[in-house]
């Protein structure tokens, strides 16, 4: 695979280019393709599993407004492999595609399961593009349409903005069928406003480095309120990430969030929740 001969000839370079490199360079190099072997062998023996987090109503904390399910990669023992190890250096590649379509076949199966779920998937724009994603996601919402109606697919701002016409081409077409679309990570890239109104996103997820401090940093209020504004014009969905404390939770219900998502409401969980507290997110975000 393209990641592999990547990370294999960078290794080459530094020990052959390079003899007297530098031995921290040789480590990494090293360490990167230890990393990319197990990811691939994870892939190849599906050691993969979603691991669920709550977006729960601002207004009523104690409803789950929707779940997102967050891939984890397992290695040979069992244990996850930290995504910050490897995603940055697959995502773009061959490798990224075959996690993307994996993380989709997990929650269409959990869907279907769990009449109801809803339940939101991370996607890079790059898999509208891939034949076997778009195979697994027509297949499911064959099967049962109305999986369509709770299933959220969540797409970065970065990788949105580096295709949009065909980003709001697919959009349009699954919308079509029920789909609902998520900006995830608002905020964390060079945004083009004007993409917000070709998009026509349902869901605004804003990004955690606002939220950070948000009861008591002049910037970031100013920020937020900026963002709730544009969301509203829009008729988006808001829902602020990396929410930590009970503090920022009451600022931000106060600013008029509509969601809230982060530890102070819980971690990403392996065990399934609804089937623990029962299914509490049966009506429509």
């Amino acid at each position: 695979m393209k990641d592999r001969e990547f990370v294999r000839n960078r290794e080459s370079a530094i020990l052959a280019g390079k003899p007297h490199a530098n031995p921290l360079d040789v480590a990494i190099a090293l360490r990167d393709q230890d990393v990319i072997d197990m990811v691939e062998t994870a892939i190849r023996r599906r050691n993969v599993m979603l691991a669920y987090q709550p977006v729960v109503r601002a207004a009523q904390p104690d409803q789950v407004a929707f779940y997102e399910g967050l891939l984890r990669v397992l290695d040979e023992a069992g244990r996850i492999i930290p995504a910050r190890d490897f995603i940055s250096r697959v995502e773009q590649g061959g490798l990224g595609r075959h996690l993307d379509t994996l993380a989709l076949e997990l929650g269409l199966d959990a869907l279907a399961r769990t009449p109801a779920l809803r339940l939101a998937i991370n996607m890079s724009a790059r898999s509208i593009g891939n034949a076997l994603w778009l195979q697994v996601l027509d297949d499911g919402l064959s099967r049962d349409p109305t999986l369509g109606e709770r299933l959220i697919l969540e797409i970065t701002e970065s990788s949105a903005i580096e295709m949009p016409e065909q980003v709001a081409a697919f959009m349009a077409r699954m919308q079509s069928r029920g789909v609902s679309f998520a900006l995830d990570d608002f905020g964390a890239g060079y945004t083009s406003f004007r993409y917000l109104r070709d998009f026509y996103f349902d869901i605004l997820k804003i990004d955690g480095q606002f939220i950070s401090g948000i009861d008591h940093d002049p910037d970031n209020q100013v920020l937020m309120a900026a963002l709730l504004s544009i969301a509203e014009h829009f008729e988006m969905l808001t829902v602020a990430e990396c929410v930590e404390t009970a503090a920022e939770a009451a600022y931000l219900t106060h600013l008029g969030i509509d969601c809230l998502q982060g530890y102070h409401f819980g971690a990403p969980a392996i065990a399934v929740p609804w089937q623990r507290d029962g299914p509490r997110n049966s009506r429509r975000a």
